[in-house]
């Protein structure tokens, strides 16, 4: 009986087609798989090896765009008159090409500590982050934190937005000399279904917000802001909605009480194509459905509709970014379980989802072997002797992958978001695995370029355990009898090679 080979099992798994798009990001043309269209990951593999990080901010981009794209419809399906307000969660990844490209295709900025602001601060100063954009903190906020919101206004931002998460912060902003703007956090969002719990540690009560907006309508300051986050990312739409809905109320109630309070902010957290082939979420139609809640509970309450804002950290930068790693070794399972792949990295650090996250899914596809028999395996990282090294997690079924073993080379999809702020970028990672080289594509006045960054010096890492730099070895004595022929031309030459090889990278 024939076997079924890779392009005919991800057609018939997940209705598939061997050649054209893959998901939203990912597209196949004759046997090549490109991340955007663009950055062929097969020649990349080829050219650089793998591990590989593969960065593609053009994509960023597309995705603030589509987002913009259907909240306009939702809006006109809608009859929705407020706004709708793009926000930018950087906690997703504040690498700056990502966060450079969100600004530029028009996001607001969202921040959640300290060093947040001072980037933001820094961009501000710079002109990459607009003068007229918003700038909302959220979080619980330390003196630092406080410390940093009040010079970021006294530079001359207005559009700093503090967002309350305790009547602390508002006794110590209010104090400001500089006319500011605040947002409330309504806490019993965080975990009135029950399903969220930590998330309840978030925000002011009702009592809470009420003192706070008499505390502020006593001030020469605003209230405009009315923030309501449920979970993380949107898992259930329809209870979503019925959750948000006696947060709407909130906001109407305390609408007709503050006339400033123009903004309802949703949060967020749509779900994104980087983590299930065969992804499917209808943006528009939860947009729609969503303004439709607001629009009419705000008739109900006769007060206007607010300016939407949406925090979307996840959804902006998840699919930009994949990690391209080879299979080194097989080792074959015990007692009838599936093969171990045994890739050339660390899956728990390069994917630290992966064992904090339960059911956490990514979107692997491989680079070559569509051609060859499936077979069910799962991968374990060989940078590690760790035993939660390993994807999918034991509970879960195996991949089915092409049976090439050594040699297979695997885009792993989904790691723009969260991975490498979890995980640390230039730090000592678990078990001194060194992060992969990098190649970022990024799109300058309409053509798009490339900059190649190196794999991780093990000597760094090293050093920044404490560990001195290694003794440079005694030369060899050699008699004067018995020179050494060293050409300095030929060391010249040498060097000037590395240099233009080091440039052409």
């Amino acid at each position: 009986m024939k076997q079924q080979i890779y392009a005919e099992y991800i057609q018939d798994r997940h209705g598939i087609a061997p050649e054209g798009p893959l998901t939203d990001f990912l597209t196949r043309e004759q046997g090549q798989i490109l991340l955007g269209g663009q950055a062929n990951l097969n020649r990349l593999a080829n050219r650089h090896g793998a591990p590989l990080e593969v960065v593609y901010t053009p994509q960023i981009t597309t995705q603030v765009e589509r987002m913009h794209a259907w909240a306009a419809q939702a809006r006109h399906n809608s009859e929705y008159t407020g706004t709708f307000l793009y926000a930018y969660a950087t906690k997703a990844n504040f690498a700056a090409e990502a966060v450079a490209t969100a600004l530029a295709a028009g996001v607001h900025y969202e921040t959640s500590a300290a060093a947040d602001v001072m980037i933001a601060h820094r961009l501000w100063r710079q002109g990459t982050l607009p003068k007229g954009r918003l700038i909302f903190c959220h979080g619980s906020k330390e003196p630092n934190y406080l410390a940093a919101i009040r010079e970021l206004r006294s530079d001359g931002c207005e559009t700093l937005t503090p967002v309350l998460d305790d009547l602390n912060e508002l006794e110590d902003l209010i104090s400001s000399p500089h006319v500011m703007q605040f947002g409330v956090r309504e806490r019993a969002a965080g975990n009135r279904d029950g399903r969220h719990p930590g998330q309840d540690r978030f925000g002011l009560s009702g009592a809470e917000i009420t003192q706070a907006a008499e505390m502020i309508a006593a001030s020469r300051h605003r209230l405009v802001l009315y923030h309501a986050m449920i979970g993380s990312q949107v898992e259930d739409e329809a209870h979503f909605l019925n959750t948000l809905r006696d947060s709407v109320e909130g906001y109407c109630r305390l609408r007709q009480q503050v006339p400033t309070l123009r903004y309802f902010n949703f949060g967020g957290g749509v779900p994104t194509s980087g983590y299930r082939l065969g992804f499917e979420f209808d943006y528009v139609g939860f947009l729609t459905r969503l303004m439709r809640v607001i629009r009419d509970t705000c008739a109900e309450y006769d007060v206007p509709m607010p300016d939407l804002v949406g925090e979307f950290g996840r959804y902006t930068v998840a699919t930009h970014s994949v990690f391209l790693l080879e299979v080194g070794a097989v080792k074959a399972g015990q007692a009838g379980e599936p093969d171990w792949y045994l890739v050339n990295g660390s899956l728990m650090v390069s994917l630290p989802d992966s064992i904090l996250v339960e059911g956490q899914e990514f979107v692997i596809v491989p680079l070559n072997g569509w051609d060859r028999p499936v077979r069910p395996v799962r991968l374990a990282g060989r940078r590690t002797c760790d035993s939660d090294d390993v994807y999918p997690r034991p509970d879960q079924p195996p991949l089915m992958l092409p049976d090439i073993g050594e040699g297979l080379v695997l885009a792993i999809c989904g790691v723009g978001a969260y991975q490498q702020m979890i995980s640390g970028r230039g730090g000592a990672h678990h078990c001194l695995s060194p992060e992969p080289a990098r190649v970022v594509f990024s799109q300058v006045e309409g053509r798009l370029q490339s900059r190649y960054v190196p794999q991780q010096d093990q000597a760094t890492i090293m050093r920044l355990l404490g560990y001195p730099p290694q003794q440079q070895p005694v030369p060899l004595r050699i008699a004067p009898s018995a020179p050494i022929p060293i050409s300095l031309g030929a060391m010249a030459a040498r060097r000037r090679m590395r240099e233009r090889v080091a440039r052409a990278r």
